[in-house]
């Protein structure tokens, strides 16, 4: 301010006349290593590891950054490659059992007589209704209504509930429920409690995975009738506790087990030895991400701040006769404008031809993309169970559009191919085989 005085009376007047500086960020003095410490690489954050972390780098393992953590790509054989590592893992998961890492989830511990209410509030669906011993997938907004996170929360007793998060958000959702619980509703009586690193837990998935659920955990009884798909139970591992949630990512018969951290290699080479009779594999992100893509299942790539939960298909989760927050911005008619971009699946016509990540959905390929655009890529991989490339799209009046032939363009990579629009899910749609 010194300076902008000294040249406004330079020129024969004052600040009046002179004026200021233009208003902008950053409002107080900022050092420039703060600014530059985002691109110091890995020593700017602290780099997580899971209690596995030492088994998968002995086995193997390309390990890769997830939010925070290091988590596993693939674990190639001899001489494999990355694609061919995931695929294999991903069908093995479909024909036998595989066994992944997840304890890079959020996990909150929730107590008190208010608990549900809490979760009725930061949640679209309903949690008052959900008996002990059972879980539910939830979504939470944001207050401009798009979709900030989800995961599942289980119900361990009259007035304790377990919410799990994405990894990539399970910070922001802490502040998230802080906020709510210590500023908007301190009447509430509910206790929250971040145990993300008490628990190491890994994901048994496949038509075999209860078997070998059984051979390890004691104390369990893993039939239908006991453990039901969205149940969940606890047994033992040793001296330990062992909560067992019947809950599948992959669309397959599936379990997660979680026991305490100091616990989880135990466990995990527990399951690897039992599972060797079972032609167990190991899997990392690469195959999850195929899974999932097969059973329409969104993540971090749909869940982009732009979409809400009737654009990803989840609209009926929504409850009509109670408030939550972002459900009064879902009234906005720009949320219920009929051609927003909805999720929808996307084929190669040719059932061959790989799909361009990130590529623009048009009418037609010889338009200009910005003009003509009508969605876009956002997940793609090579389906193990179809044996082709298939991918997630956010397409405008996307769910109108089933059996309708666009193109996928990526002009960065000079690549056209013409694509079917399909369900999101492409198999076992009926969801047969995780409730089998």
């Amino acid at each position: 301010m010194i300076k902008i005085s000294q040249t406004a009376e330079a020129c024969g007047g004052g600040i009046a006349e002179g004026g200021t500086t233009t208003f902008r960020p950053p409002y107080v003095p900022i050092t420039l290593g703060a600014l530059a410490g985002p691109h110091g690489g890995h020593h700017f954050l602290t780099t997580r590891r899971t209690p596995m972390h030492e088994w998968h780098r002995s086995a193997g393992a390309v390990m890769m950054q997830s939010g925070p953590w290091l988590r596993p790509q693939c674990y190639p054989q001899p001489g494999e490659s990355l694609e061919a590592a995931a695929r294999r893992e991903a069908r093995t998961v479909r024909e036998a059992v595989g066994l992944v890492d997840v304890s890079t989830l959020g996990k909150f511990e929730l107590f008190g007589h208010d608990a549900a209410e809490f979760l009725e509030r930061i949640y679209v669906n309903r949690w008052s209704s959900l008996p002990i011993g059972r879980s539910r997938y939830g979504v939470m907004l944001r207050e401009d209504g798009m979709v900030f996170d989800d995961g599942t929360t289980s119900r361990l007793s009259d007035r304790h509930y377990f919410m799990t998060t994405t990894t990539a958000q399970a910070g922001l959702v802490q502040r998230r429920i802080e906020h709510c619980r210590q500023v908007l509703w301190p009447e509430l009586d509910v206790r929250i409690v971040n145990v993300t690193e008490q628990w190491a837990a890994v994901a048994l998935a496949g038509p075999k995975s209860r078997s070998l659920l059984m051979a390890v955990i004691d104390g369990i009884d893993g039939s239908n009738a006991a453990l039901p798909f969205m149940a969940c139970s606890s047994g033992r591992f040793g001296p330990a506790t062992a909560r067992v949630f019947r809950i599948s990512f992959s669309g397959d018969l599936a379990y997660e087990i979680y026991v305490p951290a100091g616990h989880g290699e135990r466990l995990w080479r527990a399951f690897v030895e039992a599972g060797r009779s079972f032609g167990i594999t190991p899997y990392g992100v690469d195959a999850i991400n195929a899974l999932r893509i097969e059973k329409g299942h969104v993540t971090g790539a749909e869940l982009n701040g732009r979409t809400t939960a009737d654009d990803l298909g989840l609209g009926r989760l929504l409850k009509s006769d109670r408030d939550f927050i972002g459900k009064r911005s879902l009234s906005r008619p720009g949320l219920r404008e009929p051609k927003r971009w909805q999720l929808v699946g996307v084929a190669p016509a040719d059932r061959k031809s790989v799909l361009p990540p990130g590529g623009k959905i048009v009418e037609n390929p010889d338009r200009p993309a910005p003009t003509a655009c009508l969605g876009e890529l956002t997940s793609t991989t090579w389906s193990p169970m179809l044996d082709m490339p298939v991918g997630l799209a956010l397409v405008s009046g996307g769910r109108e559009r089933h059996n309708e032939r666009l193109f996928a363009v990526s002009p960065l990579m000079k690549q056209c191919v013409q694509v079917e629009i399909r369900s999101p899910v492409f198999f076992d749609p009926e969801g047969e085989r995780l409730r089998g």
